[in-house]
């Protein structure tokens, strides 16, 4: 079986991109030098032959010999005499043909002597006007010829300066050689220094993979260290991976809660049944106020259950059926209904004439749940109203009691699952107003609680308002802010019964 080849890590993926680019970048500038190099030496060859051919130009019109004073008897005397006086360059040299062969020549040494080649000695000969030409002998060389004539039919002659451009031409290669040597030690250098530097940047991802790798289901406490200044990508992505674990911690440590507490919710009832089955005896009335106790414990833990179904199905997408809902049928409808839970005054406190669009038989479900709870802190003959009106382009729904209100330390966890307020009876399932919450969060608002005068709790559930257009959909609310999903509540408040 072939081993499978493991992928390069991303520091290695880095450093191979980062060197390529460099590679590329100074091969083109190797090759630019190249260019620029050689164009300056054939530059360079080309000024000097217009130089000498200048200067050759000047000497002949002038037409006197400087040694005599005399005007020159003739073209071989003309061009003796203009090589007698030259000083050829290094790399250089001048020879005259006359009459079609060679006469006189500069005496320096060359790589290659052009007045030994019959085909340079003929072409400067054929000349009628400067020309130029090439040869790859003796690693290069390029020559002008200058033909001269004493316009009178007499004897014709040539001047040929000849540069020789392969020594320039190899220095020019060796200077790019060592160009070339030291950008391949740049880039060995550029590479090991952006080995380390790719791996001082990528030390946070590492850092990730090893806090991803060491998380376990029992411990979510490992955080990635980062710097308080740093504000690169990386160093934003550890804050990100950090606040991602701050939810993950927060929501698997509020899951353990929430399994702790339904275990025990559920664990009390199942004893008592236990309890009394085991001790239940054979007289027919015993039996009987058993079985009435027994089903008493076993609707609690069905309105338990029922309510965990309500609370799991509060994230899906289908918990709530939006539809037209008239505020004031709602409170009327929820007075009525919350008539039947104890003997109190109900009442209506406001009932807006007004129709939204909304979930309707969760809105009620929420309102009697409030209704409930207010229930639970209440007696015979208290005052209860039930409110709804539009302010501020948001429904509000409201219960008030005239109970002792709400504890200052319960206020900040009243809508917390299995919240009670301290030694009250255990009668409710402790998820009631957490329902109450997760119903006005899917309608994209918050549940709250505050004191009214008098020390009475008034509990809320505010959302934006959305209203019907004409075909009968829903429509945007009329001056009411878009819901943030990503702010906290104002008054976010937990049950206290």
């Amino acid at each position: 079986m072939r081993r499978r080849i493991r992928p390069p890590s991303t520091r290695a993926r880095v450093l191979g991109w980062f060197m390529l680019i460099v590679a590329i970048a100074l091969g083109l500038n190797l090759v630019v030098v190249d260019q620029l190099m050689h164009s300056r030496v054939a530059e360079m060859t080309t000024a000097e032959l217009e130089h000498e051919t200048d200067r050759f130009r000047l000497f002949a019109e002038r037409g006197v010999d400087p040694h005599t004073g005399r005007p020159f008897a003739d073209i071989p005397q003309l061009l003796e005499s203009y090589l007698a006086e030259a000083v050829p360059e290094k790399d250089e040299a001048m020879f005259s043909v006359v009459d079609g062969r060679p006469a006189h020549r500069t005496r320096n040494d060359v790589p290659v002597r052009l007045d030994r080649r019959d085909d340079v000695v003929a072409a400067a000969s054929a000349a009628t006007a400067p020309s130029v030409g090439r040869i790859e002998a003796g690693g290069g060389a390029v020559y002008a010829a200058i033909p001269v004539t004493d316009g009178t039919g007499g004897a014709s002659g040539a001047l040929v300066v000849v540069e020789y451009s392969g020594a320039a031409h190899a220095n020019a290669s060796q200077v790019v050689r060592s160009t070339a040597l030291a950008s391949t030690a740049a880039l060995l250098v550029a590479g090991i220094i952006a080995w380390f530097v790719a791996g001082r940047i990528l030390a946070p991802l590492r850092q990730v993979r090893r806090t991803a790798e060491a998380i376990t289901s029992s411990d979510l406490s490992r955080r990635i260290g980062i710097a308080p200044e740093a504000r690169d990508d990386v160093a934003r992505l550890a804050r990100t991976f950090n606040t991602m674990l701050d939810r993950l911690e927060q929501a698997f440590e509020g899951q353990r809660e929430f399994l702790d507490d339904a275990a025990h919710e559920l664990r009390t009832p199942l004893t008592i049944v236990r309890g009394h089955l085991e001790l239940m005896g054979d007289a027919p009335q015993e039996r009987a106020e058993t079985t009435a106790m027994l089903l008493e414990e076993v609707d609690r833990m069905q309105r338990f259950i029922d309510d965990l179904a309500v609370l799991a199905a509060a994230d899906r997408p289908d918990f709530l059926t939006p539809g037209r809902v008239d505020l004031t049928d709602l409170v009327v409808g929820a007075v009525a209904r919350a008539s039947a839970l104890a003997s109190r005054h109900w009442t209506v406190s406001d009932a807006a004439d007004t129709v939204i669009i909304g979930d309707g038989q969760r809105l009620t479900q929420a309102l009697m749940q409030l209704c409930a709870n207010a229930v639970r802190f209440t007696v015979d003959g208290d005052a209860l109203s039930i409110g709804a009106v539009v302010r501020d382009g948001r429904v509000v729904l409201t219960v008030r009691d005239s109970g002792p209100g709400v504890p200052d330390g319960l206020k900040d966890r009243v809508f917390d699952r299995f919240t009670r307020a301290d030694g009250h009876r255990r009668d409710g399932s402790g998820l009631g107003l957490a329902i109450v919450s997760s119903i006005a969060a899917a309608h994209g608002g918050t549940a709250a609680v505050h004191d009214a005068q008098g020390g009475s709790a008034v509990f809320s559930i505010r959302f934006p308002a959305r209203f019907p257009d004409a075909s009968g959909a829903a429509g945007p609310a009329r001056g009411a802010p878009p819901p943030d999903p990503q702010s906290p509540p104002d008054d976010r408040s937990k049950e206290k019964a």
